[in-house]
């Protein structure tokens, strides 16, 4: 393992992709992780297709793969004539035991290190979002309540520019 370069976690997790409500990574791009041809992944894909049931992995529709290559500025992929199959978390973990090789074990590792990451990151900034909202309500609350103040401090000042002389009781000097 030392002597293999480790992939930088920049270069996996810019390969993570967001589709139908998922994280994913696209074929060819695990096949260039992995240091093989994309059509020996999904070959072995093919062979052991029982391992990846829809929600493990599925292929893109013309759109998506559309709307993917237009948000990647250089398509690596060129002239593809078939629909890439893009791969869950559980999809790319279940790659482990369908590639055998040590480079797409130690890639696999890594893989499932940068998810954990992500998920984590996007964990965070859920807390992070709950916490505004909350903060958010608390100021509409203290503006509500700053503008009940002042309405009554109005009232306050119209009775007082309203009220009638009062006529004093008690010794008159």
């Amino acid at each position: 393992m030392e002597n293999e370069i480790l992939l930088s976690e920049e270069l996996i997790s810019n390969k993570i992709y967001f589709i139908r409500n998922q994280k994913v990574m696209i074929d060819v791009d695990l096949s260039e992780l992995y240091n093989i041809e994309t059509k020996r992944l999904n070959e072995q894909v093919k062979r052991n297709l029982s391992r990846f049931p829809d929600d493990f992995m599925f292929q893109l529709t013309e759109n998506e793969f559309q709307n993917l290559k237009s948000q990647i500025a250089t398509s690596s992929w060129g002239g593809t004539r078939k629909l890439p199959y893009a791969f869950t978390e559980h999809g790319v973990l279940m790659l482990s035991s369908v590639l055998k090789s040590d480079k797409a074990i130690q890639t696999n590792i890594q893989i499932m290190r940068i998810f954990t990451k992500v998920r984590q990151m996007l964990l965070d900034t859920t807390d992070l979002k709950i916490d505004i909202l909350q903060i958010q309500k608390k100021l509409e609350n203290h503006d509500k309540n700053i503008e009940l103040v002042f309405s009554y401090l109005d009232e306050l000042s119209e009775k007082k520019e309203n009220e009638k002389p009062r006529t004093k009781i008690g010794y008159k000097k």
